[in-house]
């Protein structure tokens, strides 16, 4: 059974505007986790053409499935005891963004039509997207954008998440409570972190970002149908487009197909500062002398 490492609610996220360092930088799904493009616990399972950029892996159940016919580029289907470190990894980023102090409540609202700068968005139960989320970066270099969702994700049929004004540097991170659900045909953004299960219906596609289910449950399942697409950036420019949706830009990151202003950028990285980072370090240091 998996425990939570909390880090102290003293240690604070800051969204690095205008002090941002690079000296102080890290990646928060640290250096295993962020190979993962769909990570489970129970288990992994394609029942179609899927395509994942990125390592496929389940821990502490070895069961992955469908491949082939779906197919993993720029990663490897990954043995349990790899996925298992990524899942300790994934384990500490959920829990660090877990107690975020949110920036606004958006308990009740649908995401659909919404313009977010960055900042942590906090619902308290589920959380349903209908229609187009846009993120809006305003141009500051490696902005944030945390949600923070207390049970379910849902988003329906054809629905869209897109960045404006975004830059390389930027983070997009969905912490969900439960289990996260992307509807036919969604576009969806960013790194999802589920605590029990992650399905995609047919021609779902996350760009830029990664499936990661399982967190404290180790039965939860990442679950694709048909044409799903899966990247998370392998330094090298994520591979989008694939029928539809985004196209890979130069210099890495994701665009909406035919929408030459909108930069969907790589949300690897989250940029932290200060007691931040050092507490983040900290703890991964001691997760990894207990394994």
């Amino acid at each position: 059974m998996k425990t939570r490492n909390l880090i102290p609610s003293t240690i604070a996220l800051a969204l690095a505007i205008g002090c941002y360092s690079t000296a102080w930088a890290s990646p928060l799904l640290g250096d295993t986790g962020e190979t993962f493009a769909v990570l489970g616990g129970g288990a992994v399972t394609s029942s179609g053409a899927t395509t994942i950029q990125g390592n496929v892996g389940s821990a502490p159940t070895n069961a992955v499935s469908g491949f082939l016919p779906g197919i993993i580029s720029g990663g490897a289907l990954t043995s349990v005891t790899v996925a298992q470190q990524a899942q300790g990894d994934a384990l500490i980023a959920y829990n660090f963004l877990a107690i975020q102090t949110p920036t606004q409540i958006l308990t009740g609202m649908d995401l659909g039509g919404m313009i977010l700068t960055p900042g942590i968005y906090k619902f308290a139960a589920s959380a349903q997207l209908t229609g187009t989320l846009t993120l809006d970066s305003q141009g500051v270099s490696n902005s944030v954008f945390i949600f923070e969702v207390g049970s379910a994700l849902a988003t329906a049929p054809s629905s869209m998440v897109s960045m404006i004004n975004g830059g390389p540097g930027d983070g997009v991170f969905w912490q969900v409570g439960s289990s996260a659900m992307l509807g036919s045909n969604s576009l969806f953004l960013g790194n999802i972190l589920a605590n029990t299960s992650i399905t995609l219906d047919p021609f779902a596609q996350i760009a830029c970002g990664r499936a990661l289910a399982g967190i404290n449950v180790t039965s939860g399942a990442v679950t694709m149908a048909n044409t799903n697409h899966v990247a998370n950036n392998d330094g090298s420019g994520c591979i989008g487009g694939l029928g539809g949706g985004y196209e890979s830009v130069a210099g890495g990151g994701f665009r909406l197909l035919g929408a030459g202003i909108v930069n969907v950028p790589e949300p690897g990285s989250l940029a932290l500062l200060g007691l931040g980072l050092a507490g983040l370090g900290l703890v991964r240091r001691r997760h990894n002398r207990a394994l």
